[in-house]
């Protein structure tokens, strides 16, 4: 009957369409005829009911599907979500937060995973050196911490004497003539004794009535090219002393320095009017102290440009010593150099370590020879540089100042 029901709707439904256009109407249409039930018989069979799912056991009884399921004996996955009032439920298509996160996680770049040791790799390589850790920054110490230095590590109080020395006061010998004719005062009292400990930081001195600064010259040491006729003194007038050929060097000193007091220049021990050569200047008198004094054992070497001709017998005589001052005084080495074009004259390379005024002019007079020139080309394990002028000077090295015996 159903079925019957349904024909007949369809054939009153076109009878409307062909009345409702005009157009339709010239196409020619098959008319059926009428249906009546006795006619008409059905031999209609259907499948049996797909199962349902079953719900999962903590699904409430009550639970059913939502209006977007599908019908029955379609395939689906159902999903258990929680709904408003809190029950659980089932539904064909997934949660909106589920899809959702995975719209997001389609647009959104995946992150790269970086390895740490890589990324420790790169900083370090562009510091400059790739397997070589920054160095750290130095501390910053604070007010407190540096005073607790200064006053526990710092260098202890020295003599008088040899503070106003080190300030180019004077020398170590003129100082101590200035104490002792009450030309110091230290914290306002005059002092007259040039062994006394004082501390330029924190003692108050004055010297003919000027005050001594407070920071001290850093240390210099110098290697000079000494020239004829330069003595290494400033007490005679007749003669030019090496110290001014430093003139132009402390001129600059206030632009190098800035706020540091001149140094009082002096040389470590002398050498004569007539040579040249190797000479040290410093104003360190510890320094010039240690060198100069015979148990350094400090060897020094010497080329003497001889008038006249060298014989063997020369040698020998100057290589077996000779007496100086009440002392025999032997070189530890006596050596012919070999002629050269550009010198008519013989070359005598000696090395002594006496350290007795005009020692090798003795040596080569009392060998009956006379010297025209003198040089001193090493001082130690330091050797004159072949290219440093008469009258030029260089600033020494550590490594220079190991090389002569001195560890500051």
């Amino acid at each position: 009957m159903a079925a019957l029901s349904s024909l007949h709707h369809v054939s009153a439904t076109l009878s409307l369409l062909t009345l409702a256009k005009p157009s339709l109407s010239a196409t020619p249409f098959r008319r059926l005829p009428p249906i009546t039930s006795s006619s008409l018989q059905f031999n209609i069979k259907f499948a049996p009911p797909s199962p349902k799912p079953k719900p999962p056991p903590n699904l409430k009884p009550d639970a059913v599907l939502d209006s977007d399921s599908p019908p029955d004996g379609q395939f689906f996955i159902p999903w258990i979500v929680r709904g408003e009032d809190g029950n659980l439920k089932l539904q064909a298509h997934p949660p909106a937060s589920f899809i959702n996160a995975l719209a997001d996680a389609k647009t959104q770049k995946p992150k790269k995973k970086v390895d740490k040791e890589v990324k420790k790799k790169k900083e370090i390589s562009s510091v400059g050196n790739a397997g070589i850790e920054p160095p750290a920054p130095p501390p910053k110490l604070s007010k407190a911490a540096r005073r607790f230095y200064n006053e526990n590590f710092r260098d202890p109080p020295q003599r008088l004497s040899k503070v106003l020395a080190a300030a180019g006061v004077a020398s170590r010998r003129g100082s101590e003539e200035l104490i002792f004719n009450g030309k110091v005062t230290v914290n306002g009292s005059v002092c007259n004794a040039p062994q006394t400990r004082v501390d330029p930081s924190k003692d108050i001195i004055y010297v003919n009535g000027n005050r001594l600064p407070k920071k001290l010259p850093p240390k210099v040491y110098l290697a000079l090219n000494k020239p004829k006729s330069y003595i290494c003194s400033s007490g005679e007038k007749e003669f030019r002393s090496v110290l001014d050929l430093f003139e132009d060097y402390l001129k600059t000193w206030d632009k190098i320095n800035p706020g540091s007091p001149k140094p009082r220049l002096f040389t470590v021990g002398r050498l004569d009017v007539a040579t040249t050569g190797l000479i040290i200047v410093t104003n360190d008198g510890d320094f010039a102290q240690k060198l100069s004094h015979p148990s350094s054992n400090l060897t020094k070497e010497y080329i003497a440009t001889i008038d006249g001709e060298v014989r063997k017998r020369h040698l020998i005589a100057i290589s077996e010593g000779t007496e100086i001052e009440g002392i025999l005084c032997i070189p530890d080495s006596v050596e012919l150099l070999p002629k050269q074009p550009d010198l008519s004259r013989p070359r005598i390379r000696i090395v002594v370590h006496e350290r007795r005024n005009h020692e090798v002019r003795e040596l080569v007079k009392n060998a009956g020879l006379e010297i025209h020139s003198l040089k001193r080309v090493r001082i130690g394990g330091f050797r004159l540089p072949a290219d440093l002028g008469l009258g030029k000077h260089i600033e020494l090295k550590q490594s220079d100042l190991r090389a002569m015996g001195w560890k500051s």
